[in-house]
């Protein structure tokens, strides 16, 4: 039991491989959505992994990602309803600026990315989780829903898409266990819309705890 003091918001962290469908549950639930891809690390930044045996850096290693500055967002947003983040340009790898975020008096709002399981326990123990849910979807879904987003937005170059498709296509039932592993509740769709409403009503949703 946490012995934190009542936030005035809480936070569903909303995960799943890249691909899944995790901003277009988020934006059905009609709820405020932090963007925690925006927490990515710049291009330039020598603390970047590499995929083994290559010269790609691995965008899908948590190490590539700051968890503190996420978890700090996520914090601001529960205590205060607003908070000031990056601005990330996937396609440069970069960010090119700051935004505010501002979610009123919402108890209720989802920070959705890849890398939301690893912040899971951080966030339970500070008090601010409602719950965690990890989208999956099976990877040839996955992998054709990722590869024509990414294309369509010129995420990277073609090769690279092609080469992070078809390994994380393989990666993906590993991911998903990953994930529960950390927290998160492996759910379809409909089962993370009705537990998204469940928590905007204030119903109680039984939250994963790793083993």
């Amino acid at each position: 039991m946490s012995s934190h003091p009542p936030f005035p918001a809480r936070v569903v962290l909303l995960c799943g491989p890249s691909g899944s469908g995790k901003s277009l549950i988020a934006a059905r639930s009609g709820l405020p959505v932090l963007r925690l891809d925006d927490f990515y690390k710049e291009g330039d930044d020598p603390t970047l992994p590499l995929v083994l045996g290559s010269s790609d850096i691995d965008w899908d290693h948590p190490e590539s990602w700051d968890a503190d500055k996420a978890v700090a967002a996520i914090e601001a947003l529960c205590r205060t309803g607003r908070t000031t983040v990056p601005v990330y340009d996937i396609s440069l790898s970069a960010r090119t600026g700051e935004a505010p975020v501002d979610i009123g008096s919402t108890p209720l709002f989802i920070a959705e990315g890849i890398f939301a399981a690893e912040i899971v326990t951080r966030c339970r123990e500070l008090g601010l989780l409602a719950d965690a849910l990890c989208l999956s979807r099976g990877p040839v879904t996955t992998f054709r829903r990722r590869f024509l987003r990414d294309l369509k937005e010129g995420r990277k170059s073609v090769p690279f898409l092609v080469r992070r498709g078809w390994r994380l296509m393989r990666a993906e039932r590993s991911i998903v266990a990953r994930q529960t592993a950390l927290g998160a509740h492996a759910c379809d769709r409909d089962e993370a819309l009705a537990r998204l409403a469940d928590a905007a009503a204030g119903r109680a949703v039984r939250t994963t705890t790793p083993a």
